[in-house]
């Protein structure tokens, strides 16, 4: 009975560490089935009218990102 429990333990545990390590790699926003809120257009959770500090670094960033794969792509 133990074994059967260890077994079925290890298999869930490598099917997670699995998981894990190909959403590290693959640097892509977890999304719900039916692709989350940005399908909707909407960017941002919160109804603040303006992002704070963190948000608008992170949105620099997203649009650097975007700029050089758009580079990228022409080339």
């Amino acid at each position: 009975m133990a074994s059967a429990f260890l077994a079925t333990f290890g298999i869930m545990l490598l099917v997670i560490v699995i998981m894990a390590v190909g959403y590290i790699f693959q640097r892509k926003t977890i999304t719900g089935s039916c692709g989350g809120l940005t399908t909707l257009g909407i960017k941002k959770v919160c109804d603040c009218d303006e992002p704070c500090e963190k948000r608008k670094e992170k949105m620099r960033q997203e649009a650097s990102r975007n700029q050089l794969e758009i580079d990228i792509k022409q080339q």
